[in-house]
């Protein structure tokens, strides 16, 4: 009960602190109006030869919620997926976005609901997905490329088995 209280704790505080730094840093709002939608497919557990399938998801990010802040630049995220085994992942979060030119580096912290269905059992259903993200423009509104991510529930349940999962992603905007 201790550890679950000082998880519950760790992550309070994670909260507040990405709250306050937006609140207290001097955000400015990018108005451009531009939604992006992120189509993405891969392998969801790859490191657990039992429990790898197939997983395909959605993910959106309004840019006219971007915010600059000494962390640099900050976006809300929300999305899902879905494996083969029925395994059904729900998630809003925030993304860092840094461009190097025509490359994009996205890591990103987003907790959310899963749900086993018939695939592999994380052990609770809040669980928590930290990804990074690279991926090259091909045109002013189009990107491709690859994301890793771990999902994990903190030890908040009586067990922690966590999910490593590679994705290929196609970004556009709109």
């Amino acid at each position: 009960m201790q550890k679950i209280i000082s998880n519950i704790t760790i992550y309070s505080l994670l909260v507040a602190f990405l709250i306050c730094t937006q609140a207290k840093s001097d955000t400015k709002k990018i108005s451009n109006g531009n939604h992006q939608i992120n189509l993405y497919g891969g392998v969801f557990d790859f490191s657990d030869d039992k429990q790898k399938a197939g997983l395909f998801g959605f993910q959106h990010q309004n840019e006219s919620l971007e915010r600059e802040t000494f962390l640099g630049n900050i976006s809300p995220i929300t999305g899902g997926f879905i494996t083969e085994n029925s395994a059904v992942y729900v998630y809003s979060g925030i993304e860092w976005n840094y461009v190097l030119g025509n490359i994009n580096f996205t890591p990103s912290f987003a907790p959310g609901l899963y749900e086993e269905g018939d695939g592999k059992d994380l052990g609770h259903v809040l669980e928590f997905k930290t990804e990074v993200q690279a991926s090259i423009d091909i045109s002013q509104n189009t990107s491709l490329g690859m994301s890793y991510n771990h999902i994990s529930n903190a030890s908040l349940g009586d067990k922690n088995p966590g999910a490593n999962s590679y994705t290929l992603n196609f970004l556009k905007k709109f």
